[in-house]
C-alpha cells in the first residue's frame, strides 16, 4: 500500500507506520509505501497521524497511448471491485511525455470500466464525483501506469472533530505532524498561546494519550468496499482505544478573540478532551508561564496574509515575551513570514522547511533557558 503526506513528513510517517507494525516499509516524496493486510488497511486509516490517504494498489502495466490504457483497464476484473449499483469516481496523477490531460484519462479509464460492465450485463456503474461508493487512483510515470483504490476517501486530516474554524485554520494533518517534529511526546505541559480553533491543542491530547487520529471521524471508503469486514474494523478499533493512556500534566490555550476561544472549545468537547485541555482568554503578550518544570510551546502566529498587523512589531514583541515571561520553555512555532523571524531577536536552535499549503515555511525552536543561564539566549 502507499501512504500519501506533506512535503517533510515521510520520516516521521514511515516511524508511525513502522510503530503500527507495518512491513517493507520505504519512503518516498510525500509518500511511503508499506506491507500489511486488510486489518492493517484499517488501523492505518485509523490510527496514522500524518497520513493523508492509504492508497491500496491492485493493478500495474506499461502504456504508450490512450488505446493501450483502455483495453488493459477494460481488460481488468472490475466486477471484484463494484457492481452495476455502485457509484465511483476516477482521480488521475499523469508525469507523462504520451497523456498531457488528467481529466481525459479519467475519462477514457471511465469509458472501459463502464463499457466492461454494459457489455456483460446490459446495466452499468454510475460516476459520482462528490460523493462516490468507490474512489479509483490512477498514476502514470512514463509509460508505467498503477491502478489503486482509495481506501480513505476524504483526506485524512477530516479528522471528525472539528465543526469551528476561524480564518486559515491549521491542517489537522500538518498540525500533528509539526507536533511530532518539535519531539511533543506527552511527557510535560504544552500550551499553544495563539490557539485559533484549537488544532493544536485536540492533536496534542490526542498524541500525549495515545488516541486513534481518526476515532472522530464518521466514515472511511473502504466501509464502502464489496470485502469490507465490518467485525474486524470494530476488532481492530477496539484494540486501538485499548492503547489509550492517561495523561498527567496540563494542556492550555490561549487567544485575545472570544469568538476563537469558544470555537475551540466547541472543538475540544467533540474530541472528547476538554478534561485534559482548558482555554482561556488572553493576549499571550500580557501572560506569564504559569506552571512549574518543562514546557513545551507550539502554535501558529499570524503571517500577515490573514491580519493587518505589523509584522517587525507582532515577532519582536513575540520574543520579547518568550525572554522576560517563559522561562523553561521549548517554544516552536511556525511562519511563511521569514523576514519577521529576524525582529524575534533571538536565534532559533532549530529551523525546518516545510509547507502550509501552498507556502513555504519554516518550523523554528527558541529554547528558554531557566534562571542563571540567560545568557545563552544569543541575541
Amino acid at each position: 500500500m502507499v501512504a500519501k503526506t506533506l512535503f517533510g513528513f515521510e520520516e516521521i510517517l514511515a516511524g508511525e507506520l513502522r510503530n503500527l507494525g507495518a512491513g517493507n516499509v520505504t519512503e518516498g516524496v510525500r509518500s511511503v509505501s508499506f506491507e500489511g493486510d486488510t486489518g492493517f488497511m484499517y488501523k492505518a486509516n485509523l490510527c496514522l497521524r500524518t497520513a493523508i490517504k492509504i492508497i491500496k494498489p491492485i493493478h500495474s502495466f506499461t502504456l504508450r497511448n490512450e488505446n493501450e490504457l483502455y483495453r488493459k483497464i477494460y481488460a481488468m476484473d472490475w466486477a471484484e471491485y463494484l457492481s452495476e449499483d455502485t457509484t465511483f469516481a476516477i482521480d488521475t496523477t499523469i508525469k507523462s511525455d504520451n497523456f498531457s490531460h488528467s481529466l481525459y484519462v479519467s475519462q477514457k479509464v471511465k469509458d472501459a470500466i463502464v463499457d466492461q460492465f454494459r457489455d456483460r450485463d446490459g446495466r452499468r456503474p454510475s460516476v459520482d464525483v462528490k460523493f462516490p461508493d468507490i474512489r479509483i487512483n490512477i498514476h502514470i510515470h512514463k509509460e508505467h501506469c498503477n491502478v489503486s483504490l482509495d481506501s480513505s476517501g476524504r483526506s485524512l486530516h477530516h479528522r471528525g472533530y472539528r465543526t469551528a474554524t476561524n480564518i486559515a485554520p491549521i491542517n489537522e494533518v500538518l498540525a500533528a505532524g509539526l507536533l511530532l517534529l518539535s519531539g511533543w511526546d506527552g511527557q510535560s505541559d504544552f500550551m499553544d498561546p495563539m490557539c485559533g480553533s484549537g488544532t493544536f491543542l485536540t492533536e496534542a491530547a490526542m498524541i500525549a494519550c495515545n488516541i486513534p487520529a481518526n476515532i472522530n471521524r464518521k466514515e472511511f471508503a473502504f466501509e464502502k468496499w464489496e470485502d469490507f469486514d465490518q467485525e474486524l474494523y470494530e476488532k481492530i478499533m477496539a484494540s486501538s482505544l485499548k492503547k489509550a493512556r492517561e495523561f498527567p500534566f496540563q494542556i492550555m490555550g490561549y487567544d485575545k478573540a472570544p469568538s476563537a476561544v469558544r470555537k475551540a472549545q466547541d472543538n475540544v468537547e467533540n474530541a472528547n478532551l476538554a478534561e485534559y485541555i482548558s482555554i482561556e482568554r488572553k493576549n499571550f503578550f500580557d501572560t506569564a508561564k504559569m506552571v512549574d518544570g518543562p514546557l513545551h510551546m507550539v502554535f501558529n502566529p499570524p503571517y500577515g496574509e490573514r491580519l493587518n498587523l505589523d509584522m517587525e512589531d507582532f515577532y519582536a514583541a513575540i520574543g520579547d515575551t518568550l525572554k522576560k515571561s517563559y522561562p523553561g520553555t521549548d517554544a516552536w512555532f511556525i511562519t511563511s513570514n521569514l523576514e519577521a523571524l529576524k525582529f524575534v531577536g533571538l536565534r532559533p536552535s532549530r529551523k525546518i522547511k516545510v509547507f502550509n499549503s501552498h507556502l513555504e515555511s519554516r518550523l523554528v525552536k527558541y529554547v528558554m533557558y531557566e534562571g542563571s543561564k540567560k545568557a545563552k539566549y544569543k541575541i
